[in-house]
């Protein structure tokens, strides 16, 4: 089929690198922005721009708060209707409390668990959730969206597809065939460490989008590979669910011996009990780390086998300064004992938890934040170019065979790219345009990115008629400016309707809203200098299309 290895090798990363690209570009893009996702969330919430604090004390704070909720949320609850054979009480058993935080989180996360009875599947939950302010307790509104963290991040894992999981899989198998992508490139280059530094941006569109092509995709190598590769491991248990399938009595067998060894009851007594001072549990768990010269603060703390006389304590120290998880210490919730650590990790379970924490970033280092970020980027410019070069080596052949392969090839290209970046903005611009009291404005704000940029793709579509003529198609200069617009607009809306202008905002250091604010303006100049160079080089085209067409003309009439 293939002359010789490297054919075969060059088609797969081609039509690899097509078909999957454009899942891939969400994928990155949005994973990019993930890496300041609470950042983002400050911006979108302008009620949660205070500073990061300690996790409050539960005795007197977070315990009362519990109590109060009683309900799961409701899309949860009424799926749990459809897999139960009976209907559910009306009020259901509480498993667990847990509350979260993280350094860059100055709001705190609380959830309740609750049992979902007569279920055919093993340990069914659901949940309930409330967002309260550290400093005070007061409840946020649950209608404000949580752009960063509730919208772009899930959005990169999963595209949003929640039927049957099928935007994990969509996501996993692109991430895979990823993989193969990166060694048949490597394998089709052979000057792979001249092309590290080979970078011609006057030459022609194809030769130049070609260099930034191989540059991007060399530098960030290791990149694409840690992050391809982590992502599917973080999901491994979704494609390969042995544990809850063929080893599921294997897996049974080893929680109840650990829960014996441990004393950390799988299920709940059945006999009420009463719940001591957590307080004290947490100032013992600090002391311990003090001793241990790695003090700190507690991220994760969890109550189990709420209101049962074996109910247990878990308590999770931030973590912060180090890329993996730190082990556990549990609690007796009745005496307040402690009656568990984790063990040091083994080999394999390191490994593992550093991929998952080098991947979901939990570590305090603003410069490898930064770095992470700047991969993801170097991997979103490898896809685009990866696109521009495909149409623009086939869009001549095409036009003069009269195919529009790659007019539609293009046209996927500009919804991808500048179309998502579109969608990105137009969520933040309405994000500050719709009112704080409108009922359910969070699905508004989902409504106008989906919006944007089914948009975005109608107009790729009608302006891609000039690739038919092998042009390059105006809607990508169009949208550029669109980009800048928006970018602007939401860095004007934001501090109208907050006062937070910038001004102010870097006066005060405050950088979750003044990075954000940068970032978009940042945007906004990128997009303008784009448009400007691809309308000079569409008016150079022209020009010199017009030249031919009157020499042809003027030999037509000396002929």
């Amino acid at each position: 089929m293939f002359q010789n290895f490297r054919m075969s090798m060059t088609w797969l990363h081609t039509w690899f690198g097509l078909l999957l690209g454009f899942v891939l570009m969400v994928a990155f893009f949005f994973g990019s922005l993930s890496v300041f996702d609470r950042e983002i969330d400050r911006w979108a919430i302008p009620a949660t721009r205070i500073e990061a604090r300690p996790m409050p004390s539960f005795d007197t704070a977070l315990e009362p708060i519990f109590r109060t909720i009683t309900d799961p949320d409701p899309d949860e609850l009424a799926a749990a209707k459809t897999r139960v054979s009976q209907p559910l009480p009306d009020k259901l058993t509480v498993m667990t409390w847990s509350a979260f935080t993280t350094h860059r989180d100055p709001v705190l996360r609380m959830f309740v668990e609750f049992e979902v009875p007569n279920s055919p599947l093993p340990d069914d939950h659901i949940h309930g959730s409330i967002t309260i302010d550290p400093r005070d307790g007061k409840q946020l509104p649950e209608n404000r969206l949580a752009i960063g963290s509730a919208f772009f991040y899930p959005m990169h894992f999963s595209l949003h597809l929640t039927w049957a999981d099928i935007g994990y899989w969509i996501v996993g198998f692109a991430a895979l065939a990823m993989l193969a992508a990166l060694v048949s490139g490597v394998i089709m280059h052979r000057k792979i460490f001249r092309e590290f530094f080979t970078f011609r941006p006057n030459k022609k569109v194809q030769r130049s989008t070609l260099d930034l092509h191989n540059l991007s995709g060399v530098v960030a190598l290791p990149f694409h590979f840690l992050w391809a590769l982590s992502g599917l491991i973080i999901f491994a248990g979704l494609y390969f669910p042995v544990l809850g399938t063929m080893m599921r009595p294997l897996a049974e067998a080893q929680e109840k011996l650990e829960a014996t060894q441990t004393g950390l009851d799988l299920e709940p007594s059945g006999t009420p009990g009463t719940l001591a001072s957590v307080d004290g549990m947490v100032a013992e768990a600090k002391a311990m780390w003090v001793a241990r010269g790695v003090p700190g603060e507690v991220g994760f703390l969890i109550v189990h086998h709420v209101g049962s006389s074996n109910a247990y304590v878990s308590v999770y120290r931030d973590n912060t300064d180090q890329v993996g998880g730190g082990p556990g210490l549990h609690f007796q919730g009745s005496t307040g004992k402690l009656i568990h650590e984790d063990p040091p990790e083994g080999a394999v379970s390191a490994v593992n938890s550093f991929l998952v924490g080098m991947h979901l970033q939990r570590f305090k280092h603003w410069t490898l934040r930064w770095l992470i970020f700047a991969g993801g980027i170097l991997s979103s410019v490898c896809i685009v170019t990866g696109f521009v070069f495909f149409v623009e080596k086939r869009k001549r052949q095409h036009s003069e065979q009269r195919r529009s392969g790659a007019r539609w090839a293009d046209a996927l290209a500009v919804t991808t790219v500048t179309g998502m970046v579109v969608a990105t903005l137009a969520i933040l611009v309405a994000n500050r345009l719709l009112p704080e009291e409108l009922a359910q404005r969070d699905l508004w704000e989902k409504s106008s990115f989906w919006a944007a940029w089914m948009l975005c793709l109608v107009h790729a579509i009608w302006r891609s008629s000039a690739v038919l003529k092998a042009r390059t198609s105006p809607a990508w200069a169009e949208q550029c400016w669109t980009i800048v617009l928006l970018a602007i607009g939401a860095v004007v809306l934001n501090a109208v309707t907050t006062g937070d202008h910038l001004f102010k905002t870097l006066s005060e250091a405050y950088w979750p809203v003044a990075g954000t604010d940068l970032m978009l303006l940042a945007c906004a100049a990128l997009a303008a200098i784009a448009a400007r160079r691809l309308q000079r080089r569409a008016t150079a085209v022209a020009s010199a299309a017009a030249d031919d067409q009157d020499e042809e003309l003027r030999e037509a009439r000396h002929a």
